[in-house]
């Protein structure tokens, strides 16, 4: 009984002062909102007052919350999306540019995923200072017009593509943090907060799937660069949707004895992304020019020592740190880690499964795209999982989960022979990797959002889509380079597939040395 009043108060809590009360005033909201402030610094007496950040009302009319949190989880639909829109046609995209090497080819998904886990950084802090409904529609619009530039770049070349495909990434980068942020102040630690995350979560396999679907019937029965077109004006619409349906996330208050320089970290910025870039960029150029090029490996020493002058700076020097690692308690770093290793796993496996499909089973992409279909429902069904046990078992316990779904995910791919039938491994596969997905991803957003202060829910939500989109496009780059070096020199496209999936591992111990095609299909 002495739990019912706590279990009252919080329900109370959660409720927006402002919803269906005829009684209410701007003077009752304005106290009320001067109270949680006050709890705020009570709670973080290191941080400065104009430094906290209220709630966000989260409409409480069902419909209009649906819309919502539909329109926040867009971004993330759409950044799976964005990454299928060039995986599954992918060898048409080459063939109309003239190039199939491997290591050009894996720069269309590699150059998006660099920029949108590279840029979520500062858009997290930029959403935090200046309010994440402002930054989340200005990436819309920013991912619609890059979006029609990469179609137009069929007119050009694969330089010009690339190039758009990293500008495109941008897009995401600002949605995503902060469509997370606003998740993250709109609803207290609870069930209701879990199942939003969740459903948030369950979007990344959904989206992939359609992206797969329209990309590939675009690029089969129409003309490939459709599948950008139709992606700007979709984002077009979404930034208008996100006008309408979100409330106003307002920054918080700023006095002026602080410039903005020094309140977006904008050292620790330029260090953290050039670092990021440089690093990433020469792993993804090696398979294309080789680790014997003078320029591969000294922008790869250049971007370790700019993430180490980084970590210096966030430690030492900036007063608003842009990644809070003297708050950080080591659990949070677990938690980064495993989302790291699972989502690169991911990055890979989704990569060249599909060249498995299409390039050895000879399935057309659009045939490819409904086999992959079966990620979507699995997705959803660990989403809704994972939001009814988060908070009834360890976090430990769905990390260490997750990763087991990400590596029985990768071991029934490495070792499916490429005669054999769909239903058998490919499709537990296709079962088992969204658990995975989404059993990490929601885990990791609620673990950080209320382990972190309301003012640092954009860099909570950074930090978790930085590490997931990073290392999916630097995994590419290791495992580009790791084909390169044991495919002999395209005349073995499978062992090269597979050593990219098992990357380190040694493919003589786990697999049979019968390895080529030929000895699978018969």
């Amino acid at each position: 009984m002495a739990a019912e009043p706590d279990v009252e108060k919080r329900d109370s809590d959660d409720q927006d002062p402002r919803s269906d009360d005829s009684d209410f005033t701007e003077e009752r909201f304005t106290r009320l909102h001067h109270q949680k402030t006050h709890e705020d610094e009570e709670s973080h007496p290191h941080l400065d007052a104009h430094q906290t950040q209220s709630w966000v009302a989260h409409p409480k009319n069902p419909f209009r919350e649906f819309g919502f949190v539909a329109v926040l989880s867009m971004s993330q639909l759409m950044t799976q999306a964005g990454l299928a829109q060039v995986i599954v046609p992918l060898h048409i995209i080459g063939d109309s540019f003239g190039s199939q090497s491997p290591g050009q080819l894996s720069w269309f998904p590699a150059a998006y995923s660099l920029t949108v886990g590279t840029f979520i950084l500062p858009a997290g802090r930029l959403g935090d200072l200046y309010g994440h409904k402002k930054l989340f529609v200005a990436g819309f619009l920013w991912w619609a017009v890059w979006s029609l530039i990469a179609g137009f770049a069929v007119y050009s070349g694969p330089i010009l593509f690339d190039i758009c495909r990293a500008f495109q990434g941008i897009g995401p980068a600002l949605c995503l943090p902060n469509a997370v942020a606003i998740l993250g102040r709109s609803y207290k630690p609870g069930v209701r907060k879990s199942m939003m995350f969740s459903a948030f979560g369950a979007t990344a396999p959904t989206g992939f799937t359609i992206g797969a679907v329209f990309a590939s019937i675009l690029a089969e029965f129409s003309w490939w660069p459709w599948a950008f077109w139709i992606n700007a004006i979709v984002c077009v619409l979404l930034a208008v949707l996100g006008m309408v349906l979100i409330p106003k996330t307002p920054p918080p208050h700023l006095d002026d004895s602080e410039t903005t320089l020094n309140r977006i970290d904008a050292l620790g910025g330029v260090l953290g992304v050039s670092g990021l870039v440089l690093f990433n960029f020469a792993w993804n150029q090696a398979p294309v020019v080789g680790w014997q090029n003078p320029y591969t490996y000294i922008l790869l020493i250049v971007g370790i020592l700019l993430l180490g002058l980084f970590g210096y700076v966030e430690l030492h020097v900036s007063k608003f740190p842009l990644v809070p690692i003297r708050d950080m308690s080591p659990e949070a770093g677990f938690i980064l880690a495993c989302v790291a290793l699972g989502w690169a796993g991911f990055g890979i496996w989704v990569y060249y499964t599909w060249q498995f499909i299409e390039v050895l089973r000879g399935v057309s992409p659009l045939l490819t795209s409904a086999m992959f279909s079966p990620t979507t429902v699995s997705g959803l069904c660990a989403a809704i999982t994972t939001g009814f046990i988060i908070h009834r078992v360890p976090g430990s316990l769905v990390m260490g989960s997750a990763l087991l779904a990400f590596t029985v995910g990768l071991i029934l791919m490495v070792t499916a022979p490429v005669g054999q039938i769909y239903w058998a491994q490919t499709f537990v596969s296709m079962i088992v990797m969204p658990w995975g997905m989404d059993m990490s991803f929601p885990a990791a957003n609620l673990l950080l959002s209320n382990k972190m202060a309301r003012e640092h829910q954009g860099v909570s939500a950074s930090l978790v889509n930085t590490v997931i989109n990073y290392s999916i496009s630097l995994s590419l780059g290791i495992a580009g380079t790791v084909e390169g070096q044991i495919n002999g020199g395209g005349n073995d496209v499978l062992k090269g597939y597979r050593g990219a999936w098992v990357e380190r591992l040694s493919t003589s111990k786990l697999l049979p040395r019968e390895i080529g095609v030929e000895h699978d299909v018969d």
